[in-house]
């Protein structure tokens, strides 16, 4: 099919693959988290990595795969394949916990690329919803894209916050809030 590292595929692409995918497989679940729940973790004490392999259990434990192949958000693959499995409801006949398993195994390429076409449709609705609010386009939602750093900036300036989808606990927020409103230019002690 021609499934490989969902970034590497342009999203028409990637979009083609996804139906595709979703139709030939047995078996999928997208599991999408706001930015909240993610700024929860934080009072909770959670690291992003814990996050992850909380969600991951919650979608193992409801397709109970016999194999599972996952890319491991650790710098310890064994450790995080020991940690998905000592937290599951059932006992699977392997756990194959790898770094870059988006490009090693097809079906974490599939399921990679059917996760980044539901981002890319959440971003070009949240574009819709922000652009009638009058507001300049989000670009992708990256940190390298200077679209989205340019909306981050327009937001925090016109309404002093974040927008409510952008995670606050996120560093390039705290540094736009920090440098938009705490930080006072020179100018401003001028009249």
């Amino acid at each position: 099919m021609g499934v490989k590292d969902s970034k590497k595929l342009a999203p028409k692409k990637r979009k083609e693959l996804a139906k595709l995918i979703k139709q030939e497989c047995n078996s999928y679940k997208i599991l999408q988290l706001s930015s909240q729940e993610i700024d929860e973790r934080v009072r909770k004490k959670i690291s992003l990595n814990r996050l992850e392999i909380i969600k991951f259990v919650e979608i193992l434990n409801e397709l109970q795969p016999d194999i599972i192949y996952i890319d491991a958000a650790d710098t310890d693959e064994n450790r995080f394949g020991r940690s998905i499995k000592n937290q599951l409801n059932y006992i699977p006949k392997r756990i194959i916990s790898k770094h870059k398993a988006d490009e090693l195994f097809p079906i974490v390429g599939a399921a990679s690329i059917i996760a980044k076409c539901h981002r890319d449709m959440i971003i070009n609705e949240l574009n819709k919803y922000y652009m009638n609010q009058g507001s300049i386009n989000i670009g992708s939602g990256y940190t390298s894209d200077e679209k989205t750093i340019n909306f981050l900036r327009y937001w925090i300036r016109t309404y002093k916050k974040a927008p409510s989808c952008a995670r606050n606990t996120w560093a390039t927020i705290r540094k736009i809030l920090e440098e938009e409103l705490y930080n006072k230019k020179i100018t401003q002690f001028f009249k």
